[in-house]
């Protein structure tokens, strides 16, 4: 995957999210930070071209976001997926709730997807 060029504003964008997490991305990236969850590298919203993505681990080409009610059947999701997926990523979606309310199902799904790259999210 050959590295392109961020431009500055994005990437100071991408700063600014970082201070401003959602309270279900916060609980997240407290489990996978400093390789917690089972010594594996994540990164927080780092800049992806034209999109951020919430966290990514680089080694499994997975991307993890966290969503709220407002990216159910969402086409810029849907576009902003495909550009990824076309870079060689997959993209594990949770909902904000899911997050909140059962981390270790939460977290067991990201260890799956980490360990076998061959799987596919479902939505």
């Amino acid at each position: 995957m050959p590295h392109q060029p961020v431009l500055s504003a994005k990437r100071n964008f991408a700063r600014s999210l970082r201070r401003a997490m959602t309270e279900a991305e916060d609980r997240l990236w407290q489990e996978l930070r400093d390789r917690r969850l089972d010594g594996i590298k994540f990164r927080r919203q780092p800049p992806f071209g034209k999109y951020i993505a919430d966290f990514v681990c680089i080694e499994a080409s997975l991307i993890i976001e966290i969503d709220g009610s407002q990216h159910a059947d969402s086409d810029s999701d849907r576009s902003r997926d495909a550009d990824l997926k076309a870079r060689g990523f997959r993209i594990l979606r949770f909902w904000n709730d899911d997050v909140l309310r059962d981390m270790n199902a939460v977290c067991d799904t990201i260890l799956a997807y980490v360990r076998d790259t061959s799987l596919q999210p479902w939505r």
